[in-house]
């Protein structure tokens, strides 16, 4: 998908299709700016009553002299039109337009601007969800799937031309870090190992000047972070301890450290999963993948803030050296851990790479994991739920969430639940029971972020989709990229 922002007026440029919105009184919204012939045209296959009355509606038609073909979609009230609506409606044209042979599309992108939407976040919304609509899984299939390259003319004649150029900008780098997560959510486990992971990083770090570091197994047990060793003795791939530092030069700025979950396949161990939908479980390094999506964003957009990133990544197999329910292990922070039941392995990576986070005295941190089913019967797959030491810090999460439209609801962390993971023979169980159990799995991990501001965002019911439209999300790269935006806009 390619962009390009034109000034010029709708009847001085050229294209297969134009896209024009219509309002609830079947009024098209840009009609002073289109030529009188155009118009009259238009109007009467609107009173035609073809094209229907409720929001996302579409109408393709063949045009006059000015336009070979329009498209009429419509908005309703341009009072009551918002974000959602928006994004409905270019998911809509968008498959429309897949469907015809065109190469390019002009849309005047200022009859979606309103009180509740600025033409910054009108336009980064357009181009998130037409890239996200074009992506194609990277199959590995022998036959692939047609490629369409559309130019996309994004059409304004406004004043405030810049805040256009940055939602194309914005919205760009969010959705090519969100198109990286959902590549590597994708990709079968017998391809994203932790070994693949690491390379990822690397090129990550060598395409935007970031500093990266990958931990072999030498050298996590040197760190001592036997409570990740302990998941990863089961499998035959190497375990990989994954680090990026994007800095530009911000060293004195304390930094925000994005710590992601990278189970590259979880058969739940010695608590081996029932076979049915385990293939799934190739999505268990949905934090992983999130966060190094992330990492590409605030590269692609040389975003002012120090970012750190750490990936504990494993696979969690069952084999006669895998951990057994009733070992128990040493944490990097020292603390003791009984593991009653292997398949809660996330948090078992986790609490050492949040251990690890200490050394860079961060500013906050925020862990990013696929960790629990519990949370998906919390909260079904709409929410991604945010857990947090601090407030504030849940706040701005959630403020992110609101404006990227990648919704995330704040979850209680009270010191009531921490019993639940009391433990006879070590310092904590690794589960706390049936009872609100992505609340336990948090309050685990918050014993390992006593020393700074943390959150922690439970992905699970977000990171991907099944049945027929089984693939990664791509979430939350869009809600940690603008908590990550509104930060670095704080420092200037």
């Amino acid at each position: 998908m390619k962009f390009n922002i034109k000034s010029d007026s709708i009847h001085d440029l050229s294209a297969d299709i134009i896209i024009l919105a219509v309002d609830d009184k079947n009024q098209i919204i840009l009609k002073s700016k289109l030529p009188v012939a155009s118009n009259a045209f238009l109007s009467n296959i609107i009173n035609t009553n073809d094209l229907k009355s409720e929001v996302g509606a579409s109408l393709v038609v063949h045009g006059d002299k000015t336009f070979k073909r329009v498209m009429l979609v419509r908005t309703g009230s341009l009072k009551l039109f918002n974000a959602e609506a928006l994004i409905k409606i270019t998911n809509i044209f968008s498959n429309v337009i897949s469907k015809l042979n065109i190469k390019k599309v002009l849309l005047p992108i200022e009859q979606f601007f309103n009180e509740h939407i600025s033409a910054h976040a009108g336009t980064e919304f357009i181009v998130r969800e037409l890239i996200n609509a074009s992506y194609i899984i990277n199959s590995l299939k022998t036959t692939k799937a047609p490629t369409v390259s559309i130019q996309t003319l994004l059409q304004y004649e406004g004043s405030v031309i810049k805040e256009v150029k940055l939602g194309l900008t914005h919205g760009s780098a969010v959705a090519e870090g969100a198109n990286l997560t959902k590549d590597l959510g994708n990709l079968p486990p017998n391809i994203c190992t932790p070994t693949y992971l690491a390379t990822v990083a690397k090129d990550i770090a060598k395409q935007y000047g970031m500093k990266t570091k990958i931990f072999d197994k030498k050298q996590i047990e040197q760190l001592r972070m036997g409570s990740f060793l302990s998941v990863a003795k089961g499998s035959r791939e190497a375990p990989k301890f994954i680090t990026i530092e994007h800095s530009l030069g911000l060293k004195k700025q304390k930094p925000i450290v994005l710590v992601g979950k990278g189970i590259t396949f979880d058969a739940g161990g010695i608590s081996i999963k029932p076979s049915s939908d385990m293939d799934e479980m190739k999505y268990d390094m949905g934090g992983a993948a999130s966060v190094l999506g992330v990492m590409k964003t605030i590269g692609a957009l040389k975003l002012p803030i120090n970012v750190v990133a750490l990936i504990p990544s494993c696979e969690n197999l069952p084999d006669g050296l895998a951990l057994k329910p009733g070992d128990i292990v040493t944490s990097m922070s020292g603390q003791t851990i009984e593991v009653l039941n292997t398949d809660a392995e996330g948090r078992l990576i986790l609490c050492d790479a949040l251990t690890y986070a200490e050394r860079y005295n961060p500013e906050l941190v925020i862990d990013v994991a696929t960790l629990t089913g519990a949370c998906v019967i919390a909260l079904g797959h709409h929410a991604t739920a945010i857990f947090s030491n601090h407030d504030p810090l849940a706040d701005e999460l959630k403020a992110a969430s609101n404006v990227s439209l990648d919704k995330a609801w704040h979850m209680p962390l009270w010191e009531e639940y921490q019993p639940q993971l009391n433990s006879n023979f070590a310092d904590m169980a690794n589960i706390g029971g049936r009872p609100a159990g992505s609340i336990t799995a948090a309050c685990f991990l918050a014993r390992f972020a006593k020393k700074y501001h943390w959150a922690h965002l439970d992905i699970a019911g977000t990171a991907w989709k099944s049945g027929k439209d089984k693939g990664s999300t791509g979430r939350p790269v869009p809600m940690i990229s603008q908590f990550l935006i509104n930060r670095s806009e704080l420092k200037k």
